[in-house]
Formats: structure tokens, sequence, C-alpha cells
């Protein structure tokens, strides 16, 4: 993930600045442990501020307006009783060519600061600290004791210092191509590595953006280079310095993330720096949160249907040795009835069978007599009689859990990789799923609010029908059973996990067979069996599907069902997915 460097941040805070100020501060959000959002109302409209302290993606932008959870954060309750109701009068840089900034809170513009937000965008050290006009911390997002550093503890209470100061000298917009050149090449070594070195200012990216704008490799060496190529070279660094000079930017999109300086464009470039720092590290994090999502959630599935399946295995088992309680019962009438062939000391006895008439060895115990043997064997079967009643229902159980548990797996496969913000919010309510049903413990975990929840998968059949198919089992229950009418019909994959689907039907219209085979590939692509070359698919009446008593989220019965081939290739075809 590209990080903000100083000239990004100078970028941003140039439209702060143009756009933003003053402005009356009427609403502090937290997002999150890393982000907190400022909503900021001009004579222009109004805003929200995102200040994140994200040890990768620390930022300040304008974003979008934050979700409707309810903020439960101690740093965001802390400012929202000092700053609420003023103005933000200012966003001054603290000292020359250092990531930090003050955001300035006054009662009215003009009149003197009251509050000073200090905000360090640098990486892993980033931060945000308030303090009062007498410059001592009131609060901090990240507190610091001595014993974590010796050098800057930030603790409320103390005066607020800067951080270390930078000792690479300044770039400066008058310095000569000779005197650059000379301190750039003094020591032969990779030109990225020597432009950083050599000067304060300069992040890794920059350093890239200014060789490949210059047309030169990433792996060039100071040593390397000519004199036509140094020149073209000192060009692209005074088009940055008078950038940073005049506040003129052009932000844009580059192959490997972004640049506010123009360089490497590809695609359409964004409106403004704003748009593109808040379009660019919302999709990086939510790429990250969903990679991070997914896999608690993979490996949580695979644990729990392993251990469920070692548990189905034992039932099974004593299943397999409770059907020997007929045997022990019949071999207990046999002895009963011939209690007259029973010899002192046998170990064992052979009997013929009651209706074969074949011989039937039973073992005795040659310190009981027949009568106590045979006791003992009608206790046996007893035994195992009710082992038997008693592990059935049990059996049930394991395999109804798995059978979720499979329905749950399938709804996960269905977002391998991150496209939209819409899969990252999938997966966050097959995890609130799994939370309820009790499968998941976070500590901090926050039910999202009604009325958040994605959207079905929607397409549009051959004959001009809706499909509505859903992303997971809480979608399905509310699809099936909310959604649904009685001239719809219902499909599903038969005995096997995936998603319900649901093809809209206005009153009066039939689908043909077309529209029905549409609606079976795209049902068995949203299925367990996605790679298989055809999946039997069963469709009835919404009316017919019911949900049994106390069954978990996505579980049906169903009846009247007739029966379809999907392909799921088609679907991928149709889809331009690779499944």
């Amino acid at each position: 993930m590209q990080p903000v460097d100083y000239t990004t941040l100078i970028a941003s805070c140039c439209e702060l600045r143009s756009n933003w100020l003053p402005a009356r501060l009427e609403q502090v959000y937290q997002r999150d442990r890393f982000t907190i959002s400022l909503a900021l109302r001009t004579l222009k409209g109004r805003g929200w501020l995102d200040i994140s302290w994200h040890p990768q993606a620390a930022r300040i932008c304008i974003s979008t307006p934050p979700p409707r959870v309810a903020d439960t954060f101690t740093f965001s309750d802390q400012l929202r009783h000092q700053l609420s109701g003023l103005a933000l009068v200012d966003i001054a840089e603290v000292a020359p060519w250092e990531r930090v900034l003050d955001l300035q809170f006054a009662k009215r513009p003009g009149e003197p600061a009251l509050w000073h937000l200090y905000v360090e965008i640098m990486t892993k050290y980033s931060n945000v600290i308030l303090t009062g006009k007498d410059n001592l911390i009131v609060t901090a997002a990240h507190q610091v004791s001595s014993q974590q550093s010796s050098v800057r503890p930030i603790q409320t209470g103390d005066r607020y210092e800067l951080p270390p100061g930078l000792t690479d000298p300044i770039p400066k917009l008058e310095e000569p191509l000779e005197k650059w050149q000379e301190r750039v090449s003094l020591i032969p070594d990779l030109l990225k590595r020597q432009l950083m070195k050599s000067y304060r200012g300069l992040s890794s990216t920059l350093a890239l953006g200014l060789m490949a704008a210059a047309n030169l490799e990433s792996d060039r060496t100071t040593d390397s280079l000519n004199n036509g190529e140094w020149e073209k070279l000192f060009q692209q660094w005074r088009q940055w310095l008078t950038a940073l000079e005049t506040g003129k930017f052009e932000p844009v999109w580059t192959a490997t993330g972004y640049s506010v300086l123009g360089w490497g464009k590809i695609g359409e470039s964004p409106g403004n720096v704003q748009e593109l720092l808040n379009e660019y590290y919302t999709e990086e994090l939510n790429g990250q949160e969903f990679r991070q999502l997914q896999h608690q959630i993979s490996q949580k599935l695979q644990t729990l249907l392993k251990k469920l399946g070692v548990k189905l295995a034992e039932f099974n088992q004593r299943l397999q040795q409770s059907e020997k309680a007929d045997l022990y019962r019949s071999q207990a009438d046999l002895l009963m009835a011939s209690l007259h062939e029973w010899q002192p000391g046998m170990k064992s006895i052979t009997l013929a069978d009651f209706e074969t008439s074949a011989p039937v060895k039973i073992p005795l115990e040659p310190e009981k007599n027949a009568v106590q043997n045979a006791q003992g064997l009608y206790k046996r079967h007893q035994k195992l009689k009710r082992a038997r009643m008693a592990i059935a229902p049990l059996i049930k159980a394991v395999r109804e859990e798995i059978n979720y548990l499979e329905q749950v797996e399938a709804a996960l496969s269905q977002v391998a990789n991150y496209r939209k913000p819409a899969d990252l919010q999938n997966l966050k309510e097959i995890r609130g799923e799994l939370i309820e049903e009790g499968y998941l413990t976070i500590p901090d975990y926050r039910p999202q609010n009604l009325g958040t929840e994605t959207e079905f998968y929607r397409y549009v059949t051959p004959g001009g029908f809706e499909l509505l198919v859903g992303r997971n089992n809480q979608q399905n229950d509310r699809l099936t059973f909310r959604v649904a009418t009685d001239y719809d019909l219902w499909f599903h994959t038969q005995e096997i996990p995936g998603s319900h689907a649901l093809l809209r039907l206005p009153p009066g219209q039939v689908a043909d067979d077309h529209d029905l085979q549409f609606t079976a590939n795209i049902t068995a692509y949203y299925s367990r069996a996605r790679q298989s070359e055809q999946v039997p698919v069963i469709y009835t009446q919404p009316k017919y599907v019911y949900k049994p008593k106390g069954a978990k989220p996505g579980m049906v019965i169903y009846k009247h069902e007739q029966v379809l081939w999907g392909v799921p290739q088609q679907a991928i075809a149709l889809l331009g997915r690779d499944g």
C-alpha cells in the first residue's frame, strides 16, 4: 500500500485550505480504531473530513459520510466534548518539510485558536493529538509511555513537542543543477536510494516517479547517468518543487497506485486530490480487511467441519455397534429355550437357529449358569437398544450442523476475491451470522443496523424476467420468506449447499424453457458444485418452501419440486468469471 508522503500531504492540505476553511465543526465520529471523521459546514456545503493514523494508510482527506453505527470510542467522545460547535480556522504546517499539521479551532473565524489538533502522518508512528492553547496534551489517539519511548512520550497532561527534526538538507528550487548533481552522485549507489538519502521529503514512490518521468529505469545507479539524463531528471525535480511552491497539483492513477504530480497517468483521472485519496485508501483497506476476514472465516469453518466430521464418524461407529442389539436378544432367546443343553464350565454353546436351523455359536461366561448368561445377553441388548435410540438424534443434529456450515462455506466461496465494497459487506454479514449462531466470538463486535444489508445478485433472463440470488444465508431467508410472492419460482441445487434463487414473475406470465434453464445455470453457479459439468437444480413455488422450527439461517425444506440440470460453465461464460 502506498503511504501518504510529504508531497501528497501538502497537495491535500492545499485543497482543504482552499475549499474547507473556515468551517463549523458540527459532529465528530470515529469510524474505527484508526480513523475519526469531522463533519464540517461551510458556506458552500457540508462534508466529512477523515483523519487517520493507520500505520499503513495514515491520511487526511474529505470522505464519504460514516455508517449509521453507534460510536463507542473514547477518543472521539473527548474530541466531541471539546471541539463541537467551534470553527476550524486554519490547517497549518508546524515546521518546514515536516509531515505534521496543526488544525486550529476557535469560537469564530478571526479569533485566536482555543484548541490545536495535531495530525502526524508518519506511517507506523502516525498519531492525532489534541492540545489546548497552552499546548498541553488533553487527549491522543495513541498514547506513548516513557517505557515505550524515552525520546518522545505522549501522555495526557504533558506538553506537546514536535517529532525529532530531520537532519537531511532541504530541497530548494533555486539550487543549481551542478550542486544538486554533485550531492546526489557523491556516493555511487542506486539513484533512487541516493535521492532519498540526499534530501528530505522524498518517499520511495516519489523517487521512482521522478525517475520514471525522466525515462530512467528503477535500477539505475548514479554513476551510470550521462549529462543528458541528469538534466532531464533535474527538470522533473524542479517540476516537483514548483508544484510544492505554487500548490498546483495533478492527481492521477498510476500502474502501482497514484501520483499528485501527473506522472505515470493511466485511465481517467480523479476529480481532485480528496477523491483520489479517499478512493485509493478505502479500496486498499477494504481489500486488506476482506482478505483477513475471509481467511478468518475460512479457517474457522475448516476447523468446525473437521471436528464435526470426527464426531459424526464416532457416532456412526457407535451406531454400528448398537446394531448387534437384536443379535444379543436372539442369542438369549436361543439359550433360554435350550437350557437343558448347557453344561457347567462351558465357554460357548452351539445351538440351531429357530428359523433357519443354522448353527449359532454363543460365547458363555463359564462361572455363570445358562440363565445368568442369558440375562447378561438381554442386558447387553437393552443397553445397545437405548444407545441406538440416543445416538440417532445426535447423528441427525450433527448432519444438520454440517449441512449448515457447508452452506456457509458455499456462500464464502462465491466471494473469493475483493472486487467492490459489497463483497466486503457480504463477508461481514457472514461473520455476523456465525457470531449470532455462536460459532465465532469477537469481543468488540458491533452488530450492523437494519437497512445496511447488501443487495441480492440481480440478473435478467432471456425473457426479460428479474432473477434474484442470495449472497449468504441471511439473504437467502430474506429472499425466500420476505421477498418472494406466490407468482414467483424458487430455485435451489438439489441436496447441494448453495444460494437460494428467485425468478420474479408478474401475475399471469409464465417462464419458458430458456428462462428456466438460464435460472438453473445461475443457481448451479452459486453453489458448491460450481466446478461440475451438470448440477441437479430443483424449483417450486415459494409457498411450498418451509423453514423447520429452530432451523438455522438458510436451511429450508420443500415439496412439489421439479428438477432441471443446471450447467455452471454456461453461467461462468455469461458472467465473465473464472469461477
